[in-house]
């Protein structure tokens, strides 16, 4: 038992308000974190554990979540095996060489989180210090799907051919790739959980794109593989798809703790999806943010009459909240959940 009200809904366990965090609470939006931004470059931020600990903080002090999220990028990971990783100023992530074939794949080096990734290790024992038991930690990793997005196509991208191509014309290829991935996050995440994060979290940002048939055969394998290594005493595991509504039915088998919905589906609808003896997370549109705090208040007070007072509603966005978001909206969303919520129960 936890006094964490984000665990205790984590294990749909009764709790006195509806938590709420979130994604990408630690952003552009905040003016503390483009402080800290005009001294180091993103990659930097990420690697010096002090400061990433820092914006990891920022938004709990100014906003009052349930809930940290350690700052960091799903694409450390693959730096870690091997692959040269580029920000560049205004553009999005840039990765080579590019994964296509079964000797790309053999090259791709297997992690120790302690030694490749001891920033992040550093970062989150710097964080349980620091944050000193006021709210959990949650740490995270991309899923085998969405890094080999990344790995494939060499960094975003529209149409995701060159992944789709190696899924239908060598899908040897693509599973060898998705096995890969998912022992190296397995790895990854019980590293995070052995330093000290309280909960993790399984961003599937591309999933949506798939088919069912597809899901079945190249996404829920290799999530289920990694979820069913985590050493998970205590320690919730979060998987999120983002447009995934019509994939639901197929999530619930994955054996996480809570599933996380997107706008795209009303939360009533997406809860009887997974079923009921799985907590549920999300799911406001980013861009109700952009509301008068009137409108916004309506759209909250909508989610949490959908989640209806049952236990295992966790708050969140549907997706990260948006750079050019007004701060004082995201403080007003925290408080609105906390007072609403607490109306009701």
């Amino acid at each position: 038992m936890t006094d964490y009200r984000f665990i205790r809904a984590c294990f749909r366990q009764e709790v006195d308000r509806t938590p709420v965090w979130i994604m990408r609470q630690a952003g552009r939006y905040m003016p503390e974190y483009r402080a800290v931004r005009k001294k180091v470059d993103f990659l930097e931020l990420c690697k010096t554990p002090e400061l990433a600990a820092k914006v990891t903080i920022q938004p709990v002090d100014r906003l009052n979540v349930d809930a940290a999220i350690l700052f960091s990028d799903i694409l450390t990971l693959p730096e870690a095996m091997g692959i040269d990783l580029r920000f560049g100023e205004g553009m999005g992530p840039k990765l080579s060489p590019v994964i296509r074939s079964r000797s790309d794949i053999d090259k791709l080096k297997e992690i120790d989180p302690e030694t490749s990734l001891s920033f992040v290790m550093e970062t989150i024992r710097i964080l349980r210090r620091e944050l000193d038991g006021r709210v959990p930690l949650i740490g995270f990793s991309g899923s085998p799907f969405t890094l080999a997005t990344y790995l494939v196509e060499g960094g975003s991208s529209r149409d995701f051919i060159n992944l789709k191509s190696m899924m239908y014309r060598e899908p040897d290829t693509a599973h060898a790739l998705f096995e890969k991935l998912a022992d190296a996050i397995a790895v990854y995440l019980n590293a995070q959980i052995e330093a000290g994060a309280q909960a993790v979290q399984l961003f599937d940002t591309w999933a949506g794109i798939c088919s069912p048939s597809d899901f079945d055969s190249f996404v829920f394998p290799y999530v289920k593989n990694v979820v069913d290594r985590l050493r998970r005493d205590g320690v919730p595991v979060i998987y999120y798809c983002k447009g995934g509504s019509t994939l639901l039915d197929r999530m619930r088998n994955l054996n996480t703790d809570v599933i996380g919905v997107d706008w795209r589906i009303e939360i009533d609808d997406a809860w009887k999806a997974i079923g009921h003896d799985r907590a549920i997370q999300g799911n406001l549109d980013p861009c109700v943010l952009f509301m008068d705090q009137a409108g916004i208040k309506e759209r909250v007070r909508d989610i949490l009459e959908r989640a209806g007072g049952r236990p295992g509603h966790i708050f969140n966005l549907g997706h990260g909240v948006l750079p050019a978001t007004p701060v004082e909206n995201v403080q007003a969303l925290v408080e609105m959940v906390h007072d609403l919520s607490e109306q009701r129960a």
